[in-house]
């Protein structure tokens, strides 16, 4: 189905705004929209339309001096945080149960969003990465994009062929905008690919088949990890503590002219295998089709497997994952966002479906910006006759992540808590600690999360930023290329402004005239606007503007590697940038009122220094090589 406009998350006083729009899931049979997608948190300064009647705080009492008992019932008193679940498509029951557990209210109201994460974006994105660190995005199958790149697929396919008779591939072609298994198939050859019909207006990625992979039972799985995207900026991450592992239905086989079609067997997608007689239905979280990640993890470890060793590296995965994804998510974001005023936080739940292999190594399959959130199945009855039964598997799992993603965007929660320790301090002077007994709800207990089990989302970033800030370089581009954007929440940098980020950076020289400067610009831009199928907006896409950055960086830095090279460039971009600003900034107090301000896209860390030497540029902090500490484990 096509992408559709999500609604946010409202408050009593801080209803939230729009937020981007997300890609169709890639498996998942209906797709809801609050629950995967959850609302961006709103600044309390910031207000929106929208804003719920009777939305200010009732409290108790009339005036004079408050006691602390009124103080309690104030805080009961507060009206509670509303959620809008309009644009849900699927089963709201899981969302539904979360807002009953949270003593929140439902409330239906529709702003819109824009699209996030699709098969293409995902390939474009980690293959920049794999260019700048080949052995840290291994983790990703070789991708190619159709029908763009299929003369280079068939291509390389062949040169490896020729020197390896022995490589009998096998390659899955999953349509972009697919969903629930829709158009994906395996092939063995290039010349297999359906060329004809829709794939020019339905573009499709092809990507190596994983042959060997982990089996249970004899049967291929994938895992199904929801992993919530707190903030951008800072880059907050959180992984959920349990997932799904779902089953083929069909005990698996490599791949072979005779098997390719034995969809059972080789897709793991929930609403294939469904259909299929062998299906099983789970009554526990450790059996069936569809079971628990960790009661799988149970079942590794008493076989004597490194269990800690496998979260340590699916934790790694996901941060560099979502670090590859984080530059464009931020030119989307600020497209949504008006140039100067506070923006929203936003904040989404991303399903990344991994597939371990026969030695344990995760493998990135999607990331879905819209995992089904349902927690009921279809069971047939009778020929025809379908009915729809609790599934306790997907209810232990989703309820969960949906509840606590909730409990950690509550834009009330520091309110309460600073209210929850006026209220207990006085009372904690008075009484001797060694008399003290357990709390019960009598005693005044004014935490409305008492009677819920502690947040199963567990932070991965910035807890572990140190290990994995070398990284960022592509997010610092990104950084200068929505500077030179301008003001009007354009996705795509005109000529003008590549013009001034040349100029401003001091790019130019005797070797780089701004005529091959501009030559440059035409050139990219005009092949990356051939390969999308979206011509409303015209100039140079952030993809386009890292490619022509890689061209700068190996033409200023020939010695270096490229990671090195195009760090480089970034740290002397930032170093002119950071001396524009501080220029600006003196003139803006010395000059007449209303002087230049600062350009708001400016990196927060850039601070003037020595003025670098040509090809030398000034030391790099964030870029240097650390590969020693991805290997190190994360839990």
């Amino acid at each position: 189905g096509e992408p559709e406009r999500k609604t946010p998350e409202e408050q009593p006083k801080d209803p939230a705004p729009a937020q981007p729009r997300a890609a169709e899931e890639g498996d998942a049979r209906v797709v809801p929209r609050p629950p995967p997608t959850l609302p961006p948190a709103k600044p309390q300064a910031a207000r929106a339309p929208g804003l719920c009647p009777h939305g200010k705080p009732r409290s108790k009492g009339r005036g004079g001096r408050r006691s602390s008992g009124r103080a309690a019932d104030e805080y009961h008193s507060q009206r509670p945080v509303t959620v809008d679940s309009s644009k849900a498509r699927t089963s709201l029951d899981a969302l539904k149960i979360s807002i009953r557990q949270l003593k929140w209210k439902e409330l239906l109201f529709s702003p819109g969003m824009t699209e996030m994460v699709r098969k293409i974006t995902l390939s474009r994105a980690v293959r920049i990465m794999q260019n700048l660190f080949p052995e840290e995005y291994n983790f990703y199958p070789r991708s190619w994009i159709l029908p763009d790149e299929f003369q280079l697929f068939v291509a390389q396919v062949r040169m490896v062929k020729d020197g390896d008779p022995s490589w009998k591939p096998t390659f899955i072609v999953k349509p972009d905008g697919g969903c629930q298994g829709d158009g994906i198939y395996l092939i063995k050859d290039p010349s297999d690919i359906r060329l004809a019909g829709t794939l020019q207006s339905r573009p499709a990625v092809v990507q190596e088949y994983i042959c060997k992979p982990l089996l249970i039972d004899k049967l291929k799985f994938d895992i199904r990890l929801y992993v919530l995207l707190k903030s951008l900026d800072p880059l907050e991450i959180y992984i959920a503590k349990d997932g799904l592992s779902r089953f083929c239905t069909e005990p698996y086989q490599e791949p072979n002219p005779k098997n390719l079609h034995h969809i059972f067997m080789h897709l793991t997608n929930y609403s294939l295998n469904i259909h299929s007689g062998n299906f099983v239905h789970s009554d526990s979280t450790s059996t069936g089709s569809k079971r628990t990640f960790s009661s799988i993890l149970c079942r590794l470890s008493s076989k004597g497997v490194d269990i800690k060793k496998v979260w340590s590296d699916i934790i790694s995965l996901v941060i560099k994952t979502v670090i590859a994804l984080t530059p464009e998510l931020k030119v989307f974001y600020q497209s949504d966002i008006p140039a100067g005023r506070p923006g929203p936080t936003c904040f989404q739940i991303l399903g990344f479906d991994i597939l371990l292999m026969k030695n344990l190594k995760p493998i990135l399959l999607e990331v879905n910006a819209n995992p089904s959130m349902r927690i009921e199945h279809e069971q047939e009855l009778s020929p025809g006759v379908f009915e729809n039964v609790p599934s306790l598997v997907d209810e232990e799992v989703k309820v969960a992540v949906i509840r606590d993603t909730l409990r950690l965007m509550d834009p009330l929660k520091k309110k309460r808590e600073n209210q929850s320790q006026q209220l207990t301090k006085p009372l904690a002077a008075r009484e001797d600690p060694s008399d003290s007994e357990p709390a019960s709800a009598s005693d005044g207990n004014t935490d409305p999360e008492a009677h819920l089990p502690s947040i199963c989302l567990k932070q991965v970033f910035p807890k572990y930023a140190k290990q994995f800030n070398y990284l960022r370089l592509v997010d610092r581009m990104a950084n200068l290329f929505i500077r030179f954007l301008g003001i009007k929440g354009t996705m795509k940098l005109g000529p003008t402004g590549f013009r001034t980020f040349i100029r401003n950076c001091k790019l130019s020289s005797s070797s780089l005239s701004m005529a091959a400067v501009d030559i440059l610009y035409i050139d990219i831009t005009r092949r990356w606007n051939s390969m999308t199928l979206d011509q409303r907006d015209s100039g140079m896409c952030l993809q386009a503007f890292v490619e022509a950055f890689f061209y700068l960086a190996q033409r200023k830095f020939k010695t270096l590697p490229l990671h090195e090279q195009v760090a480089s460039l970034i740290d002397l971009c930032e170093y002119h940038l950071s001396l524009l600003d501080e220029k600006r900034l003196v003139c803006g107090r010395s000059g007449p009122a209303g002087g230049r301000p600062l350009d708001s896209g400016s990196p927060p860390d850039a601070t003037p220094s020595a003025p670098p030497v040509e090809g030398h540029p000034p030391s790099c902090t964030n870029s240097a090589p650390k590969a020693a500490h991805s290997r190190h484990a994360l839990s």
